[in-house]
Order: C-alpha cells, then structure tokens, then sequence
C-alpha cells in the first residue's frame, strides 16, 4: 500500500507540473510581432479581400431590372442571382446575406482590413518605445507604418462612403462609423460611431501622416500596395469629395510626376484582335505592367456571375454608359444600319467597344459587360471543381486620376485645363483604332463640342440632346463649397461625371458619386413599378448589417427627411413615394 500511495503521489505532481506548463502558455494563436519585417509581411492583410463594386452597382444607375417592361414591351421572369441584390437594388435594408459581396462582406472585409493595419501600427510603437528598431532600420520601417496609415485610412473611406451619407462639410452631424486606431482587446466593445466629418478628419490625419512617409522601396510587387503613385490618388480622390479643389489638383499632379499622363491613358482599345476571350482582356487591363495602373487589389468576387439573371447592366444603364453617345462619337451607328442617321440615342457607341464590349444571355435581359475585371478561380480541389473565385480589380488608376483633377479645374473655372485634361482621356480611347473606327467621330473634343452635347433641353433645332446622360448636379446643396457649381461650368463638369460613369463601370465608383454629386436615381422595378431615388435621400446610407446591430451599433435612420436648413439651403430633399 505504501508503495501504491507513493506512487499515486508521484503521478499526481507530475500531472499538476504538466498541467501547470500548459497553463503558464498565452493560449493565443497569433504571430506576435517582433521585427520591422514581420509587420510588412502582414500588411499583405491590410487590403480587404471583400469588394464594394456588388454593394455599389446594385444600388446605382448602372443596373437595369431586366424583369421589368422591356423597350419590345415584352416581360421576363429572370431570376435574383442572389436575394440582397433585390434587397440593393430597391434600396432595402439587407435583412440576409453575408457573403463577401454583400454588405456584411464589406464591413467585415474592411474592418478585418484595419485590425491588421492596428495590429503592425501597434507593434511598431512598441518597438520603437523599446528601442528595438536600429538606424539603419528606419527607413523601412518609416515605409512600413505609411502603408499601414494608408490602408486604414482608405477601408475607413470605403465604408462611410458605402454605410454613411456623403460628407457635407466640418459641421455635418449626419451618422459615420467607428473609427477604429487600436487592436481589439475587449469581448463586445461599445463603439460610438460619431459624424461623418469626424470620420473625414480622421482619415485625413492618417493620410497625410501617410503621405510624408510613403516610399515604394521596400515593395516586391509595388502596384500590389500603397505605393508613392497610388497614395497620391487617394489623396485627391479624398479631396474631391471634401471639394478642397486645389488639394486634388496638387495630389494629382503628384501622382503623375515623371509621367505624362497621355501615355499612362488605357491602351487596350486597339488590342481587340489580341484578346480572343473576355479574360484574357481582362487579365491586361489589370496588369501590374501597366504604367496606368496605379494599385491593383484582389478580392474573392463573383460579381461577373450576374449574366442572364434580373438585376444587369442594360437596357437604360447601358445607353447612359458602355454603349451610348458621346461629345465626339454621337454620330458612331455600329448597331444601326443606317450610318446617315448621326444622332440616334440608343446605338452610338464608342468605336473603342467595338470587339471590347460582351453580352451574355439575350439583348433585352442578359449582361452587358466590358471585361475591365475577370474572374481567376482558385482551385482547393480540381477533381470536385471547389475552389475560391477571385478578382483583381484596378482601385487607383491614371484615367481617374486625370477625371478628379479635371473636375477640379473645372469647379476653380480653368475651363481650358479641365477640357485639355478631358480630352487627354477622350483621346486615349482612340488609342490604337483604326481610322474606319471613328470615321464617323468628331477629330477632337472642344469646348463647343462639350458645351452642345451636355444641355439639358433641346437645342434651337429642336435636336434632343443630353440622352439621358445629364443630370441633375446638387452638389452644391449636398456639400457647400468656396467653389460653387455655376452656370458657365455645368456643361464640364456634366462631361466629368459622364465619363467617370463609363471608366468605372463595373466598380461600384458610380455610386460615391451618386451620393457626392446629389443625383437622382430611377429604377424601374417588375411589371410598373418605379423607384425613385431623390438628391440627399437618406436611403443613399446603406444600412449597417444585421449582425452589426445585434453587437448594439446604432443603425441608419433611413426613413426620415434630410435636413438642409442648417447649412442655409432649402429644405427640399425627401423620400419619394414608390409605386408597385
């Protein structure tokens, strides 16, 4: 017994000696960050891998109920490719749905996003206050938190873009979202969202700490992160929706240094007998090659998926975009027979689409599409066909760049600036093409040219113009500016936010600028429905997900009317009745 008592007491020890080993470890999984080398690695992290574009589109003018009454008359009966893209296009709340395009996808994808940007920025102070960061490491390490700061300024801009109203100013008392700066270390954090200006001044802080900092140095790839070229078109993309004008002109003329901007301009308009499949355009038009592309981001995305389903690019969205007219291509007929007939509304279509421009499923309900994206499947197992879908898209690039600063010039009334930028972008669409492409084009876009397609009435010969593509700017009700929207500018910048509309088609852009613009938005819905969409509607928030307001962040008010009064403008913006 003796020998049996000493021996259980033995084992005992050694159990409560192994027990006690196992309890003095962190159970934490996470690397802990001990070098200036580890923190760049996870950066890699720092860039969402959820897209926007399903998000945005879904709720803009880009997108067409195809199950409602077609040009024929004739009705379909397509089904959703997904639930939330009727809950988006109608301007719902979300109530399911939380796949990585969905609103869900973006909040989670962003803040994912942005604990990792805290976790190196974290690490880094903690080194630095340590004294573990030598000399000769600080230039890599000064890089190192500039990309940080961008990239948790840039997931914060996309998601008060995409959840909040568009900013109004430094007094706007309209919701934002939590601007997050440290690593969570709490179970079930309160937050408080605080403003949308709140939001902006925040980003901006982190921008431009950013911005003295970034180097492309310590890059393999650069284009793949926030480079010096990419950091300076943030940062006037940031600027245009503030409306600090002479800001985006100086970011733009920096992420142009030691280019000119009319080589950096899309050369894939005269390469459509290289491309033999929608991908492999898609595929260049993302290269990192490219000197135009100034970041390129992937993300898991079926957003191209959309064919033959509902909700598509068509019909009115695709003669306002991808296949309508032009300042210089309204007499451009390739879907008409009759050439002589230059001003047809519905068909004149930029010689650049020609072989570039793809449709899937039938003309009055498929997808019309411009391969600017492609999916690339990632196979887990080949044999069953799973896997992850991805898509690389271009989220800073030269074409938009040069947009944001002619928009500028034009609302600082540079007339001659902004029509030279503009016509830099016009120009580079006619890269490569053939000359019996644009024989029915004006030679080069001018101010007369600008100034007679983007009226908004008819002209004295009773010829319609604006072809649906103007619109109703209320940017100046929106966000009041120094730099108000005046007569002798409208017609520039209707061109702007017309050829913003075409190059970032597909993006998810178009409906930031919906929102910063004050436009109105129509959607036709099932067999008479109309929804309408008015400027400074609070619909243009969309809604926190639902899960999000379970945790207890306060959701958007989306029903209430917008109030201008305080910034001295009439109070006339509201919800439209919709009629189903």
């Amino acid at each position: 017994m003796k020998k049996i008592l000493i021996s259980a007491l033995t084992l005992s020890m050694v159990a409560l000696t192994a027990c006690n080993d196992f309890l003095d470890v962190v159970p934490d999984t996470r690397v802990k960050l001990t070098n200036v080398e580890q923190c760049r690695q996870l950066l890699v992290d720092a860039y969402s891998s959820s897209s926007y574009a399903a998000v945005c589109e879904l709720s803009s003018d880009n997108i067409t109920d195809n199950n409602s009454p077609s040009p024929s008359g004739v009705r379909y009966n397509r089904p959703n490719y997904a639930q939330t893209d009727e809950e988006l296009y109608t301007w719902s709340d979300v109530k399911n749905g939380m796949g990585n395009e969905t609103p869900s996808g973006v909040w989670s994808g962003c803040y994912g996003a942005i604990a990792d940007a805290n976790a190196v920025l974290q690490a880094l102070d903690q080194m630095k206050e340590a004294g573990d960061v030598s000399e000769s490491e600080m230039p890599k390490f000064n890089a190192v938190r500039a990309e940080a700061l961008l990239c948790r300024a840039f997931n914060h801009f996309v998601l008060v873009n995409v959840f909040c109203m568009p900013y109004r100013g430094p007094q706007q008392t309209d919701k934002g979202i939590t601007y997050i700066t440290e690593p969570e270390t709490k179970v079930s954090p309160q937050y408080d969202r605080g403003t949308v200006a709140q939001v902006y001044e925040m980003i901006e802080k982190d921008l431009t700490e950013g911005l003295e900092l970034v180097t492309d140095t310590y890059y393999e790839i650069p284009k793949y992160h926030f480079n010096k070229r990419a950091a300076y078109a943030f940062a006037a993309r940031f600027y245009l929706f503030k409306r600090e004008y002479p800001k985006v002109i100086k970011y733009a003329d920096m992420a142009f240094d030691g280019l000119d901007p009319a080589a950096t301009m899309n050369d894939v308009w005269g390469k459509s007998s290289q491309f033999y499949e929608p991908d492999n355009l898609g595929k260049y038009y993302t290269s990192t090659e490219r000197p135009g592309n100034f970041m390129c981001v992937s993300s898991y995305s079926t957003w191209g998926r959309r064919a033959g389903y509902r909700f598509t690019l068509n019909r009115e969205a695709k003669r306002c975009t991808i296949q309508g007219p032009g300042p210089t291509w309204r007499g451009c007929q390739w879907y008409n027979q009759s050439v002589e007939d230059k001003f047809n509304k519905y068909f004149a279509m930029h010689p650049c689409f020609r072989s570039m421009l793809y449709y899937s499923g039938d003309p009055e309900w498929g997808l019309y599409f411009l391969p600017i994206q492609c999916e690339q499947f990632e196979y887990t197992d080949k044999i069953q066909g799973i896997g992850y879908a991805h898509m690389v898209r271009v989220e800073f690039n030269a074409e938009e760049t040069l947009l944001c600063r002619a928009e500028a010039k034009a609302f600082m009334q540079d007339i001659d600036g902004c029509v030279a930028d503009l016509k830099i972008w016009d120009d580079g669409r006619r890269n490569g093409l053939p000359k019996s492409e644009v024989k029915y084009m004006e030679d080069s876009l001018t101010r007369e040219l600008i100034e007679f397609f983007y009226q908004d009435d008819e002209t004295a010969s009773g010829e319609e113009v604006g072809y649906g593509i103007v619109k109703d700017i209320h940017i100046d009700e929106v966000c009041p500016s120094e730099y108000p929207l005046t007569d002798n500018i409208k017609p520039y910048v209707q061109c702007v936010q017309h050829f913003r509309r075409i190059e970032l088609v597909h993006t998810g852009m178009r409906w930031f600028d919906i929102k910063r613009f004050g436009l109105e938005v129509v959607h036709k819905y099932g067999r008479d429905g109309v929804l309408t969409l008015k400027s400074l509607d609070r619909r243009y928030a969309i809604q926190i997900p639902t899960e999000v307001l379970s945790a207890g962040i306060e959701p958007n008010d989306r029903e209430s009317v917008v109030s201008t009064t305080q910034y001295g403008i009439p109070d006339t913006a509201g919800l439209v009745m919709v009629n189903y």
